[in-house]
């Protein structure tokens, strides 16, 4: 039993502890990090046929991993419109709640019941049944065995304050005996950092350092750690190398008194939107913070700002707003506001799509539309985008999976265009109640970017709103995506559908005013008006978001723009790829080399180099004259690759494994390279990036191609026709629209005419 006492502060932390218990970690006003208890005990639900869940709760007796039950009324389905009998049991223990869903499902053979809310982690759980959210401002009170809270906070708030985090980098230096790291080698340095405050580690024995590490982290107290690779390697070395040296039971970086890192869930393999990605297992500390820089993707994104935003929205513990995947967080929301609808969370989506004709699958299954852009440079151009159109629609339309084709609303006034199937009007779904939340803060964060003075505030601002478009970004697809849970296929098409009314309304009403459409795509329009003025832009604009109710936003006007063509047909735009200059200084570029990760640093600085040069031009005349001067900088780059004054680390090449390199029929740089690795030891999965250079791209003895980073030596050589060929061809993107092809900028480069086989020769 925990003294009475009362804390005000900050909620960081909640995990399950001992059995039927959860650890709260306060962040006081004072500063003070205050470590709490409270009982808990988490609910799942069964239902099923009446007389089979009342035979199964007549041997709950004898189970000992039950509290207790009882019979309730909830949702039992989505798409159910009166409340069912179900079962409510409370289990014992947060961490037993997979062991009793098996128990049920295998006594019912898998067909006579359905098990819910049993997909909950033990602190979401917990915090969704006492309505809380990570870093939420809160007075807590302790009475006995319970924590009383009473919340000062909304997730809807947009003015909360930043909290102040302390934040430690570990980095870790091996002393490598081979020619890459393995568990095998010691540690020859540990560094840490904080504010302006670095401690490094390297004198005694190994031992001595792991303890001394020990020490350090507790002597700086952070709340997060933050790493390089701590989920995939650095942490699970430390504990490798803390076993050898027999201080595994001493060896812990928790703020809690809990005695080793823990692995939560396993390494996975994914598929996802066409891209195959590797997902390291978490290495958990309790009462802090572990963010891996390498196994996150809101942090790249939005920094820590965008990373606390997404925990409070989304209602998720910090360590797993870090890793999980924008559609996991936005499930969260999801889940969060069924539970307060008293609608279960299904175990698996049991909404199957509705049979459709031919026809009804040409007319309705089409996606966004189109308008083909018109290839070449042009002025005049302005660009207009839809704020979070499909989100919006979705909000707009009432669209989730149990208010599409509705048992309630067979004659409902809403519908979908095309298909004409019928949306609910007596109850709000799920999904527009969630992305609600979020498309009315990330327009909050938006407006306050654009009005607040303070450099520092807007920029905060920005990360977050940064943030929170990510889950609009991938709400579209996550509701149709086959393992979401509220998700819908045919609600799915009927965003489209309205999407596609949406958008030639808007082009109707613009070309109404005199505009010819550019090019447009799903929710972008790029408009061409001679002498047009912004404030004709903007009149559009109010226009269309007060008839058609999606804002739709003046992006800005052009000096000019290029559409690039395609490279196997020369006389076809491609639908995202183009540059630009606007009038306020920026630039904007899409589909070209500097936007793909796998350019080399040497390259991406070539072509922006080439596109600032460009974006000194007012007009496409202008542009045209600095042609020249674009290939000057060229000319720059291959003397500087030629006198050898480009770092080898400028030429890395990065691509990723879409499946393990022995499944691989060709043998490609990237294969070639994941070979070298596994040669030496290294663990290579499918979805991992790999680092390489070329050294030799046409040798016939295709293990001379590449080098990978980890295994370049002093000494090494880059293929330099490799390297100028990448150089030319990155130019001739640019100038394609021209008539410039790789040969050509080769010629121009070289101040002459050449053979054609000749420069094939060189190129090829």
């Amino acid at each position: 039993m925990q003294s009475s006492k009362r804390v005000e502060g900050w909620l960081f932390d909640v995990y399950p502890s001992n059995v039927g218990e959860v650890t709260v970690w306060i962040i006081g006003e004072n500063g003070e990090r205050v470590k709490l208890r409270d009982e808990f005990q988490p609910k799942i639900y069964v239902s099923g046929k009446q007389d089979e869940i009342e035979q199964l709760a007549s041997g709950f007796f004898s189970n000992k991993l039950i509290a207790s039950w009882r019979f309730a009324y909830k949702y039992a389905q989505p798409t159910d419109n009166e409340k069912s009998r179900v079962l409510e049991v409370t289990l014992k223990d947060c961490k037993k709640t997979s062991v009793f869903t098996r128990q049920v499902l295998r006594q019912g053979d898998y067909l006579k019941y359905q098990v819910h809310n049993c997909d909950l982690h033990g602190d979401r759980s917990y915090l969704f049944s006492h309505n809380l959210f990570p870093l939420a401002k809160v007075e807590v009170e302790t009475e006995d065995s319970h924590l009383k809270y009473t919340l000062k906070d909304s997730v809807r708030y947009v003015h909360y304050p930043v909290l102040p985090l302390r934040v430690s980098k570990l980095d870790v230096k091996i002393a490598k005996e081979g020619k890459l790291t393995s568990f095998q080698d010691p540690i020859k340095e540990v560094g840490a950092t904080q504010a302006d405050k670095k401690m490094v580690l390297n004198s005694g024995t190994e031992k001595q350092k792991l303890l001394q590490l020990v020490s350090v982290v507790k002597e700086l107290d952070p709340d997060i750690i933050l790493t390089s690779g701590g989920d995939s390697y650095l942490f699970p070395y430390l504990i490798h190398r803390a076993t050898l040296n027999k201080v595994i039971d001493e060896f812990s970086l928790n703020r809690d008194d809990i005695s080793s890192i823990s692995k939560v869930g396993r390494s996975r393999t994914f598929f996802s939107y066409g891209r195959t990605f590797y997902k390291a297992a978490t290495m958990r500390l309790y009462g802090r913070v572990h963010v891996d820089s390498h196994n996150t993707f809101i942090l790249d994104e939005a920094d820590f700002d965008g990373l606390f935003e997404i925990a409070r929205t989304c209602r998720v513990p910090l360590h797993t707003a870090a890793r999980s995947s924008i559609g996991s967080s936005m499930s969260s929301i999801q889940f969060y506001q069924a539970i307060k609808d008293e609608l279960l969370i299904p175990r698996n989506k049991s909404i199957p799509e509705a049979f459709k004709s031919a026809y009804e699958l040409l007319v309705g299954d089409r996606g966004g539309f189109v308008y083909e852009p018109q290839v070449g440079i042009h002025d005049d151009i302005a660009e207009v985008d839809f704020s979070s159109m499909y989100p919006v629609l979705m909000v707009k339309n009432n669209i989730s999976a149990e208010t599409v084709l509705c048992k309630c609303c067979p004659n409902s006034r809403l519908r979908f265009p095309d298909l004409n199937y019928h949306i609910c009007e007596k109850r709000v779904g799920v999904v527009p109640k969630s992305l609600d939340l979020v498309v009315s803060k990330r327009l909050q964060y938006k407006r306050l970017k654009n009005e607040i003075k303070d450099e520092a505030l807007r920029g905060v601002y920005d990360r977050r709103q940064a943030a929170l478009k990510w889950i609009l970004v991938t709400c579209f697809g996550y509701l149709g995506y086959r393992n979401a849970k509220f998700g819908t296929v045919d609600g799915h098409m009927g965003v489209c559908a309205f999407g596609r009314d949406t958008f030639l309304k808007a082009v109707r009403m613009a070309e109404t005013r005199g505009f010819e459409v550019i090019h447009g795509i799903v929710d972008s329009l790029w408009l061409k008006k001679k002498n047009a003025t912004i404030a004709e832009y903007t009149d559009l604009c109010r226009e269309v978001s007060e008839k058609i109710g999606v804002p739709l936003n003046f992006e800005g006007r052009y000096k000019w723009l290029v559409f690039l063509p395609s490279k196997m047909h020369p006389n076809i735009g491609v639908l995202n790829r183009y540059y630009g200059a606007l009038e306020n200084g920026n630039v904007k570029v899409r589909g070209i080399e500097v936007r793909r990760r796998d350019t080399p640093r040497f390259v991406y600085n070539a072509q922006m180099e080439i596109i600032q040069v460009f974006a000194s031009a007012n007009n496409s005349r202008e542009f045209i004259q600095k042609i020249p001067e674009a290939l000057d900088v060229v000319k720059a780059y291959r003397q500087r690759l030629l006198d050898g004054d480009v770092p080898v680390w400028d030429l890395i090449v990065t691509k990723r494994l879409s499946k393990h390199p022995n499944r691989y029929k060709q043998r490609v740089s990237q294969v070639i390279a994941a070979e070298q690795l596994m040669k030496e030891g290294a663990e290579v999965h499918a979805g991992k990036n790999v680092k390489f250079l070329f050294t030799d791209a046409k040798n016939k003895k295709y293990r001379r191609r590449v080098r990978a980073e980890q295994l370049i030596e002093r000494g090494v050589k880059p293929d330099l026709k490799k390297y100028l060929l990448l150089l030319y061809a990155s130019a001739a993107g640019l100038l394609s629209f021209a008539g410039y092809t790789t040969e050509k900028v080769y010629e121009s480069v070289h101040g002459y005419e050449r053979e054609n086989s000749q420069i094939t020769d060189f190129l090829l």
